[in-house]
């Protein structure tokens, strides 16, 4: 089986142009929807991490 680079290329370009491509608008309110949900997953576990450290220190009686 021969390997043609010019053929693969030409593939590639066709399923490229085939790709519908977020506007600037869609991209920028996706990125700040994923920076938002991060940051909220990242307060939610840091709140669940000092209540549990809270609890195993009462529970062990480490002082609070």
């Amino acid at each position: 089986m021969a390997v043609d680079p010019a053929k693969f290329v030409r593939e590639v370009k066709a399923e490229v142009s085939k790709v519908t491509w977020p506007t600037r608008k869609e991209t920028l309110v996706t990125t700040g929807l994923v920076f938002a949900m991060a940051t909220v997953a990242a307060i939610f576990f840091f709140v669940v991490d000092q209540v549990v450290g809270l609890g195993v220190r009462a529970l062990f009686g480490m002082g609070i």
